[in-house]
């Protein structure tokens, strides 16, 4: 069962952080967030780009665990598909996910 987590907890993360940083700027849109001046960004551009900065810290740190000898596995199989999973999900929060941090913050229609 740890092997299966092992292999699934990347993407996982990435789908829980795609999903809550897509809510966090529609929820930003309808409150007029990116009205809200601040240093250097809005109040909007900040929360979505430390959102994001979390995620890619998650998946980082998520790298790291399962390459260390505490929580990696016995099987070399395992070993390698969740190390690669781990890239899959890192790469995919960064890919998908920076785009929605940095750049136009909310369509008016």
């Amino acid at each position: 069962m740890r092997d299966v987590l092992r292999i699934l907890l990347p993407p996982l993360i990435w789908l829980a952080s795609f999903s809550a940083i897509y809510g966090l700027h529609g929820v930003g849109c309808v409150l007029l967030w990116p009205e809200v001046a601040m240093p250097v960004m809005s109040l909007f551009r900040w929360l979505l780009f430390l959102a994001w900065l979390a995620a890619v810290l998650a998946q980082v740190g998520l790298l790291l665990a399962l390459r260390s000898e505490r929580f990696r596995s016995d099987s070399p199989f395992i070993r390698w598909t969740s190390t690669a999973m781990s890239w899959v999900g890192l790469i995919a929060t960064l890919w998908t996910l920076y785009p929605v941090a940095v750049l136009a913050p909310c369509a008016v229609g």
